[in-house]
Parts: structure tokens; C-alpha cells; sequence
């Protein structure tokens, strides 16, 4: 009864504040900024005592992502300073991510001994992940020549900064004809999978190489005999259950995390960033929207996925994903998650993290729709073979930037530069990458999770029963 009752109030207040807001974004109503103030600190502490009797992490983290907006609005400056303690608990979390993928991944391998499951996986995966991926790409290019975004954009209203670097110039490749180019690149594709010292891998956080790294030294070790094999499969197994129990431990730390990489985030950009260019931010998030209704409702429904549990499940991992624009924040969490909600360690642990390279949905999404708009904004035409040329292109250079918050800008410079699309335009799109990388991250942190239960679902191994009696912690 108690929960009932602040849960009640916390709803009434919500749309209190939530009316004030609209009435004075939309000047329909003079609302003071002292009435403003108070109405969202007001929410803040019926929130905090909604956190109190709810005792959830989740809704803790849900909270202080609020607290951080607020404090963002109210106290620019000082949420600034907090970016250190946002920036902390992604270390942190980064920290798990190279022994969790070893501990799993071996022990998932060599611990079962069936090396034909682990050539299946790795083809329905690349399957399924290829026609998620394509699904992302046509409904971005969709939804941007239906809003036509970039039309008519003032460029010079754009907010300006400087851009990164699109690549390091390759002198190799430099070295070569015009004709060869794809060829190399491809082939250096796969140069880039092979880790030359897994050490120097976990330190860059290459999840991929990892990957490659794990899943050779699994299969070396399944083809070991019993006596020798026995200790380090222990020693996986051992692994990955501290690592998990580590996460947990970490995961107290990521309210106070989250909240200020939200406090950061409006305190450095300003809520005005939303007024500009808003129909591009508008356009990715309806994509985003079509897609996840039209893409993963169906397959949870034609496989009978209950999509309640699923969305408990996949909660926390996504809050945190979009509050730290990095995909590796979510990481543990989301596989320890997708394991309770009957999907079992093995294929948790290869279809999260080659996901992380390969099922990048989100991003897929916004890179085709994001190129789009800069020919739009620049007053080019492009045809429908032009513009698919350019959304393939982007479907196989996006692989990998799952992990760095923002790195799909870079990939977006440089497949412009490829197309002759003006790359100062995308200058303009600097301003609000954050808040755009915010959604795509958390698309692809679902699309990952739904790739688990499709596979598990493929191979006949999810368990129905967990899945139907999951709690989120």
C-alpha cells in the first residue's frame, strides 16, 4: 500500500512538472524560472523518496538520471566538474570487460568440448546479424526522405565545432593504385581482428580481438586432453563467476555514475541544444522507435518471447547505456542479465561481445540516416543507388565502434569524405551527437540482447521457465 501511495505521488508530480515544462517551452503560460526551479527540485526529492521505498537499483539509477538532468539545468558549472565520476565508472567497468569475455568464452568452449555448436553459433549469428543490421539500414534511409531533415537547414545557425580526425592516413594503402583500395581495406579488416599481444588488447579495450583471442585458445584447450584440460577450465569457470559477483559490486556505483554523465551531458550542451536541429534528433528517434515496434516486437512475438520480462531484463543495462553513450558501460551487466533470463553463459558470452563488433543497429540506423541529411542540408540529390552504395558502405565500416562514446562521428567523416559530401556540415551535427549517440547506444545494447535469445531459441537451449520468473534485481 505504501509503494501504491509514492508511486502515486510520484506520477501526480511528474505531470506537474511536466505541464509547467510545455507551458513555458511553448510560451503558452509565463511561468517564472524560480517556479520552474522549484517544481524540478520539488520532483527530485519525491523521486528520492520513491528510490527509498522501491530499494531497486534500477530505479535508483532511473532516478539519478533525473537528479543529473536537473542539477545539469540549475547548476551548468558545477555539473561540469562532476564529468570525472562519469568518466570513473566507465573505467571501472572496462575493467571487467577483458577478463569476463576470456572466463566466459573459454570455459563456454572447452568446458562443453562441442566445437560444431560454436561454428553453428557463429553462423546464425552473422546471420541474424546481417538482417538486423540491413533492417536498421532501410528504415533510416526511409524515415530521413520522408522527414527530408536537411532541407532547407540554415547551416550557418548551426552550433560550430571542431571535428576529429576522420583516419590516420594510411601510407601503405597511399601506396597503392585507386583500383585495389577496397580489396586492401577489406583485407586490413580482418587484419584488425587478429591481436598481437591480448594484454595490449584488454589495455585498448578491442573487444573483438578478445574475442578471437578467447575463442582459439577455447577450442586449443578443448582438443587438449582431460588431465590438462581440467585445471584451466576451472580456472574459467572461476574466473568468469568472480567477475560477474564483481559486477555486481560495481553496479552500486553506477547511480552516482550515471547521474553525473546526465548532469555532464545538459550542463555542458544546455537544454537549448534540443531546440537545434531538431528534426534530425526527431527523425533518428522516430527511426529508432520504427524499428525497435516493427524489427524486435515481431521476433519477440513470433518466438514467444514475453516482452514485459524481456524489457526487465534489458533495462538497466540500456539506462546505462544511455546515460554514458558507451555500449561497454552496459557490457557486464547485460550479460549477466540475458544469463538469468534463461539464456545460457555460452552463448551469452559469444553473441554479446561479437554483437559489440557486428550488430551495431542503433548505429547502422543513424549512419545511414545521418548521411542522408548532410547531402540534404548541402542541397545535393542523391538517387536510391547512390544512397544505398553509401548505407552498405557505412554497414561495414561502423564494425567496432560499439565501445568509444561517439567514435560512429568519425566513421561518418570519413565515408563522407569517400562520397564528396560536405564534411563541414557534420561539424554542425557535433552539437548534438551526444544526445543522438544516447538512443542509437541503447538500440544496439537491446539488439545485442535479442541476438542472445534468437540464438539460444535457434539452438533449442533458452530456458522458458527462467525467462517467465525473472526479477530484475
Amino acid at each position: 500500500m505504501k509503494k501504491t501511495k509514492i508511486g502515486l505521488i510520484t506520477v501526480i508530480c511528474i505531470t506537474i512538472a511536466l505541464i509547467l515544462t510545455l507551458l513555458k517551452e511553448f510560451e503558452i503560460v509565463q511561468v517564472s524560472e524560480l517556479v520552474m526551479m522549484s517544481a524540478r527540485w520539488g520532483l527530485a526529492a519525491v523521486l528520492i523518496g520513491y528510490a527509498l521505498v522501491k530499494r531497486n537499483l534500477t530505479t535508483w539509477i532511473l532516478v539519478c538520471m533525473l537528479l543529473g538532468v536537473f542539477v545539469g539545468v540549475d547548476f551548468p558549472k558545477f555539473a561540469a566538474a562532476l564529468h570525472p565520476l562519469s568518466k570513473g565508472f566507465i573505467k571501472l567497468v572496462k575493467t571487467i570487460v577483458g577478463p569476463i569475455l576470456f572466463g566466459t568464452l573459454v570455459y563456454g568452449i572447452a568446458g562443453h568440448s562441442d566445437l560444431k555448436q560454436v561454428g553453428r553459433m557463429a553462423w546464425k549469428s552473422m546471420l541474424y546479424f546481417f538482417c538486423a543490421t540491413s533492417c536498421a539500414i532501410f528504415i533510416g534511409l526511409a524515415v530521413i526522405n520522408i522527414t527530408h531533415a536537411g532541407v532547407g537547414v540554415d547551416i550557418q545557425k548551426m552550433p560550430q565545432q571542431q571535428l576529429p580526425t576522420a583516419k590516420v592516413v594510411d601510407t601503405e594503402l597511399e601506396a597503392l593504385p585507386q583500383n585495389v583500395h577496397g580489396v586492401y581495406k577489406f583485407a586490413h579488416f580482418f587484419y584488425e581482428l587478429f591481436p598481437e599481444n591480448v594484454v595490449k588488447s584488454m589495455y585498448e579495450n578491442k573487444v573483438l580481438q578478445i574475442v578471437v583471442f578467447s575463442v582459439i585458445f577455447g577450442i586449443g584447450l578443448a582438443m587438449v586432453e582431460e588431465k590438462k584440460r581440467k585445471p584451466l577450465v576451472d580456472f574459467a569457470e572461476s574466473l568468469s563467476e568472480v567477475m560477474f559477483k564483481f559486477t555486481n559490486l560495481i553496479m552500486y556505483f553506477a547511480p552516482i555514475g550515471v547521474g553525473a554523465a546526465m548532469a555532464y551531458t545538459v550542463g555542458h550542451l544546455g537544454v537549448d541544444i534540443l531546440k537545434n536541429l531538431f528534426m534530425l534528433l526527431g527523425s533518428l528517434y522516430i527511426a529508432l522507435i520504427v524499428f525497435v515496434l516493427a524489427v524486435f516486437v515481431p521476433i519477440m512475438l513470433f518466438l514467444k518471447i514475453s516482452i514485459k520480462k524481456f524489457i526487465q531484463a534489458v533495462k538497466e543495462p540500456v539506462s546505462i547505456a544511455f546515460a554514458t553513450t558507451s555500449s561497454d558501460a552496459a557490457l557486464p551487466k547485460a550479460m549477466s542479465n540475458m544469463e538469468k533470463f534463461g539464456v545460457p553463459r555460452k552463448i551469452v558470452s559469444f553473441v554479446i561481445p561479437t554483437g559489440y563488433s557486428f550488430n551495431l543497429d542503433g548505429t547502422s540506423l543513424y549512419l545511414s540516416l545521418a548521411s542522408i541529411f548532410v547531402a540534404q542540408a548541402a542541397g545535393m540529390h542523391l538517387g536510391i543507388g547512390q544512397q544505398l552504395a553509401i548505407a552498405f558502405t557505412l554497414m561495414i565500416t561502423s564494425k567496432g565502434v560499439a565501445a568509444v562514446p561517439r567514435a560512429s562521428l568519425i566513421v561518418l567523416i570519413a565515408t563522407a569524405e569517400q562520397f564528396g559530401l560536405p564534411v563541414f556540415i557534420i561539424a554542425a551535427i557535433l552539437g548534438i551527437d551526444e544526445l543522438m549517440d544516447m538512443a542509437r547506444t541503447s538500440v544496439n545494447v537491446i539488439g545485442n540482447c535479442l541476438a542472445t535469445v534468437v540464438v539460444a531459441k535457434w539452438e533449442g537451449e533458452f530456458d522458458d521457465e527462467a525467462s517467465k520468473n525473472f526479477v530484475a534485481e
